[in-house]
C-alpha cells in the first residue's frame, strides 16, 4: 500500500528561526526618549516601565531608557519597582499603585518612591519609624479622573498630616502628581480644569512646607500636546513604547519609532475547496479554490479572539485573518495562486515556514499594532500588554540582546 503524504511540510533542517517572537528593537526605545526629552526640556522624563515595559520586557526597557536619558522609571506596584533594584538599576523610581498587602518596609528599605492618595500615609510612616529612615513620598490629587488620588474635599488634611509626619522625620513630601482623563483627545476642556486644579493642589501643598523636587501630571499625550502641563517633569509611557496616543496622528507623524514586532512562522498551507468553512463557528466560507495558511498564535498568546480580520504580513503580501480566532492559531487565506507544499517547504508559491509578521514599525508598508487594535475595537496599549509570556521576547539593536521573557 501507498504511504499517505503528509499534510505538513518539514521545514528545512537547520533553520533556527523561532517559531513565535516578539522581537522588541531597543535603538526604538532610544530613539523614542530623546524625542520625548527633546520636547519637554528642562522637565525631567520619567520613563513608564510598569506592566513588563507595556509587554515589551521591563528590565532591558527600563536599562535602555535610563542610558537614553531618562532620569525617573516608573512602575504601578512595588514590586515591580523592587525587581528594578534587584536588577541593580539605582535611578529615582516611584510607584504607586498600593493594598493593604504592599510591601512598604521593601520599598522605603530600597529608596523607592511612594505615591500617596491618602490611607498609605500613616503606615508608610508606621514603617519609616520602624526602621529610622524618612520615606519619600508623591502626594497624589485627583484633579478629575476619578480614580487614583486624593479628593479634593480631602486635600488639606492629606497635606496636613503629611507634612505633621515630615516634622518628625518620618517622611519627606517630595511630589505631587496627578493623571489626565483625557489629555489624548487635546479639543476637550476638562483637561484645562485639571491643569488649574492641579496647580492650585501644588500651591496648598507649598504653603503648608512641602519643598517639592518634582511636580508632575502629563502622560504622553500631554507630554505631545499640552506644554504647559509639563511643569518639572512628564510620565511617558506609550511613547516610549513608539506609539501614538492619538486617534488621528500616527507614530511617523510623531516622530516616534514603534518598539515591538510580533512575528511568527508560517505552520501548515493546505489547498482547499470553494465551500470550506474556516475555524470554529464556520463564520467564513472560501468563495473559490484556494490555499490556507495556519498562523500559529492565538487568544492564549495575547490576540485578542474578537479581532478577525486582523493583518499578517507574509513574503510581503499582508492577508487579513480569516475565521474565528482560536486559542492558539489563526488562519488567513493566501489564494487561489498559493501551493500548500506538502512534502517541500520550498515548493514555488508555497508560503509554508515563512515569517508572518503580525504588526511592526510599519516601515516597510507592513502591518502596525492600530490594525490590530481597530480590528479587536480596543486600542494598541492593550494589544501589546497583552501579548503573553508564551510568546518569548528577544532584543535587537541594544548593547545587551541576550536578555528575553523581560528578565
Amino acid at each position: 500500500m501507498r504511504a499517505v503524504n503528509p499534510t505538513v511540510a518539514s521545514v528545512p533542517a537547520g533553520d533556527a528561526v523561532p517559531e513565535r517572537q516578539a522581537v522588541i528593537d531597543l535603538s526604538a526605545i532610544t530613539h523614542n526618549v530623546g524625542r520625548l526629552r527633546s520636547i519637554v526640556a528642562p522637565a525631567k522624563l520619567m520613563a513608564v516601565v510598569k506592566a513588563d515595559a507595556y509587554g515589551h520586557g521591563m528590565i532591558p526597557v527600563a536599562r535602555t531608557a535610563v542610558a537614553a536619558g531618562a532620569e525617573w522609571l516608573g512602575t504601578a506596584h512595588v514590586s515591580e519597582a523592587l525587581r528594578l533594584r534587584e536588577a541593580g538599576i539605582d535611578v529615582p523610581v516611584l510607584a504607586w499603585l498600593h493594598t493593604p498587602s504592599t510591601d512598604f518596609a521593601a520599598a522605603v528599605a530600597q529608596g523607592i518612591d511612594l505615591g500617596c492618595s491618602g490611607w498609605e500615609l500613616a503606615h508608610i510612616a508606621a514603617t519609616a519609624r520602624e526602621q529610622e529612615h524618612p520615606a519619600r513620598i508623591h502626594l497624589k490629587i485627583d484633579t478629575g479622573l476619578g480614580r487614583n488620588g486624593c479628593s479634593l474635599a480631602d486635600w488639606d488634611a492629606l497635606v496636613a498630616d503629611a507634612i505633621a509626619y515630615q516634622d518628625e522625620g518620618l517622611l519627606r513630601v517630595v511630589g505631587v502628581f496627578s493623571h489626565f482623563a483625557v489629555a489624548d483627545e487635546p479639543h476637550r476642556p476638562e483637561t484645562d480644569e485639571q491643569i488649574q486644579r492641579f496647580r492650585e493642589a501644588v500651591a496648598v501643598a507649598e504653603d503648608a512646607g512641602a519643598d517639592l523636587e518634582v511636580r508632575h501630571i502629563a502622560n504622553t499625550p500631554a507630554v505631545l500636546s499640552r506644554p504647559d502641563s509639563h511643569f518639572d517633569m512628564v510620565r511617558a509611557g506609550l511613547g516610549l513604547y513608539g506609539l501614538s496616543p492619538f486617534e488621528d496622528q500616527t507614530s511617523a507623524q510623531l516622530g516616534l519609532i514603534p518598539a515591538m514586532t510580533l512575528q511568527t512562522r508560517v505552520a501548515l498551507c493546505k489547498d482547499v475547496p470553494a465551500g470550506q468553512g474556516v475555524s470554529y463557528g464556520l463564520n467564513h466560507v472560501t468563495t473559490e479554490p484556494t490555499t490556507l495558511g495556519l498562523i500559529p498564535l492565538g487568544y492564549a498568546d495575547g490576540i485578542p479572539r474578537v479581532a478577525t480580520g486582523g493583518p499578517v504580513r507574509v513574503n510581503g503580501v499582508t492577508y487579513p485573518v480569516v475565521g474565528r480566532i482560536a486559542m492558539d492559531q489563526m488562519v488567513i487565506d493566501l489564494g487561489p495562486d498559493a501551493r500548500a507544499g506538502f512534502g517541500d517547504a520550498q515548493v514555488p508559491g508555497s508560503a509554508l515556514g515563512a515569517t508572518a509578521v503580525l504588526f511592526g514599525n510599519g516601515a516597510d508598508g507592513g502591518p502596525v499594532v492600530e490594525q490590530w487594535a481597530d480590528a479587536a475595537g480596543t486600542i494598541n496599549y492593550e494589544v501589546v500588554t497583552r501579548i503573553s509570556q508564551r510568546v518569548p521576547r528577544s532584543y535587537v539593536g541594544g548593547p545587551d540582546t541576550t536578555l528575553a521573557g523581560g528578565a
